[in-house]
């Protein structure tokens, strides 16, 4: 892919970074607020833009490419990013005590992104060890990391079936939850009361199941109906979620039990062992 969109912590803050061109380019504005704890890191990040080209008559922005990433209303917006060579000149310009830090933090994430190409089943073991130090428990990790493999399959399909990236990406997969839970994944994030988040990090078994079960559906219908172009992959989409959807309707009238919950990893950190009974 040409593109693949990750989030990375750094203490304690986000810092969303995305491939391109076979390289690490991170959000600028992130990498600002990181750094400077700045309340408004879009307008600190114009200030030194406007400061940088006064002192030195150097353009911040011509070492940047605007790039699609998720925001917080779960939208991707193309934004101002920059690759680690950038990114070393941008915070040169930050008087912040953690620019040291963040330097040695950023060489590790580029060298480990060059391990990960040479060996692809480290970039698994890293996301794993990620959620068990988060705490979840091996069941979920389990499930969410076959619903991250469910859902490349179904992506490198919609590739095949002449899809375009991104914006058709991102409707097709919401046609697929409506049809699983009655909700788009922006709405579902609103009744989980998650922001920047990530929907599936804070999904339980049952929900991680049923997105599998649905985008696997989806999988199996384009492929046996041939679906070419937007139209009739958004076909298969609404069919291969309704699949899931029926499966989980039928589960709640035999169980006298909503799938979807509100409740969420982050404000029910001990929900994990729920997901183990």
């Amino acid at each position: 892919m040409d593109q693949i969109t990750k989030i990375v912590i750094f203490k304690g803050q986000k810092v969303r970074k995305t491939i391109h061109n076979n390289e690490w380019w991170l959000s600028v504005v992130d990498v600002v607020e990181a750094l400077t704890d700045s309340v408004k890191p879009r307008v600190y990040w114009n200030a030194m833009k406007v400061r940088v080209k006064s002192q030195d008559g150097i353009e911040l922005s011509t070492i940047c490419r605007q790039l699609k990433l998720e925001s917080t209303d779960g939208k991707k917006y193309l934004t101002d990013c920059a690759n680690t060579e950038g990114i070393f000149r941008i915070i040169q310009s930050i008087p912040s005590p953690k620019a040291e830090p963040f330097k040695r933090w950023l060489a590790k994430v580029g060298y480990e992104r060059v391990q990960e190409i040479e060996d692809p089943e480290l970039a698994t073991k890293r996301t794993r060890a990620l959620y068990k130090a988060k705490g979840y428990s091996d069941a979920w990790i389990e499930k969410r990391m076959r619903g991250i493999e469910i859902r490349e399959t179904l992506t490198d399909e919609w590739k095949k079936r002449d899809v375009g990236e991104d914006k058709e990406y991102a409707i097709l997969t919401a046609e697929i939850s409506k049809a699983i839970f009655g909700m788009t994944p922006s709405q579902y994030k609103k009744f989980k009361s998650l922001k920047r988040e990530n929907l599936r990090d804070h999904m339980n078994d049952l929900e991680l199941i049923f997105s599998m079960l649905g985008e696997a559906s989806t999988t199996e219908i384009a492929k046996n109906k041939d679906a070419q172009g937007f139209d009739q992959n958004k076909t298969a989409a609404q069919k291969g979620g309704s699949v899931a959807g029926n499966a989980r309707r039928q589960l709640e009238q035999e169980s006298g039990k909503k799938v979807s919950t509100k409740g969420n990893y982050l404000k029910q950190p001990q929900s994990q062992k729920a997901l183990k009974r």
